[in-house]
């Protein structure tokens, strides 16, 4: 991870998985780069290609937002892409402080008695990194993986049970990815991050390519789609609520679609965590024989 240029970076990371047709400029001859070469996405932004070597080498770093807009426009990036881009240049790398642990912060107790409360609703609290910091018993049923401490953008690259269950790994992975970029923007010297970067570089491929992307996307609900090895397919929608008053932590809350075949199956899970619950407080309640 290039601390010190995500600016650049990000430009030529984008601009080599535009290609000429996209834009359309005729493909003539071999190309020795992928997408666009450098001084096709000058023209078409209406600026200089020293300019723009400047801007993906990091000797200039404060184009305008005009300027980015324009390139935002070439590059085919969309409104979260765009705003992303911006950032990199308003919140500049050299204005974070480095290797600066993170404070821990507890889940507000509110918090945790709302998701406890929820006998029909899987539910799990994580902070902008992907850790677990807590998760209902109904969450807790899914997969082993919704438990606190366990980072799930790790868990679901590199566990195999979690792929397995998983329908949508591809776009879920792709999707994680992307999102963690987003959350962090230029904050790359954030040493959480370096350490979950680089780990995760070393361990997945999977990871490298899609970090290698440079895609950007804000965290948003969505469809996951399971196959739990009790109760069978699960189709949940997940909407994910932002806590106020913290770092980024996040409140993620399944439900089926009523109506739905899921509906049943996840009254299931929950009757079989209700009927475990049983077995274990009657398992602790029963009486010990002397010794």
């Amino acid at each position: 991870m290039d601390s010190t240029n995500a600016l650049g970076e990000y430009l030529r990371a984008r601009r080599e998985q535009v290609r000429p047709e996209d834009v359309g400029l005729r493909r003539v001859g071999l190309r020795r780069v992928p997408g666009l070469r450098r001084e096709e996405v000058a023209m078409l932004a209406g600026i200089s290609s020293d300019y723009y070597l400047r801007l993906e080498q990091g000797r200039d770093r404060h184009p305008s937002v005009q300027v980015l807009e324009a390139l935002a426009d070439v590059l085919r990036l969309d409104a979260d892409a765009t705003a992303y881009l911006v950032g990199l240049v308003q919140e500049h790398p050299r204005a974070v402080p480095k290797r600066q642990r993170p404070r821990a912060e507890p889940v507000p107790e509110s918090i945790r008695e709302l998701i406890d409360g929820w006998p029909n609703n899987p539910a799990y609290v994580q902070n902008k990194y992907t850790d677990v910091l807590a998760v209902n018993a109904l969450g807790a049923a899914l997969t082993p993986n919704y438990a606190v401490g366990v980072n799930l953008l790790t868990a679901v690259l590199l566990d195999p049970a979690e792929q397995a269950l998983r329908r949508d790994w591809d776009e879920l992975t792709e999707e994680g990815v992307a999102v963690l970029r987003s959350e962090l923007g230029s904050a790359v010297d954030d040493p959480r991050l370096v350490e979950l970067v680089g780990e995760l570089s070393v361990r997945s491929e999977r990871f490298r390519q899609l970090w290698a992307r440079h895609d950007v996307r804000p965290r948003r609900g969505r469809l996951s789609l399971l196959t739990h090895p009790d109760v069978g397919d699960l189709d949940l929608k997940s909407d994910k609520l932002t806590i106020g008053g913290t770092d980024n932590m996040t409140l993620v809350v399944f439900h089926a679609v009523p109506g739905s075949r899921s509906v049943e199956s996840l009254a299931l899970l929950g009757s079989l965590v209700a009927s475990n619950d049983q077995t274990t407080e009657q398992h602790d309640r029963a009486p010990r024989p002397s010794d």
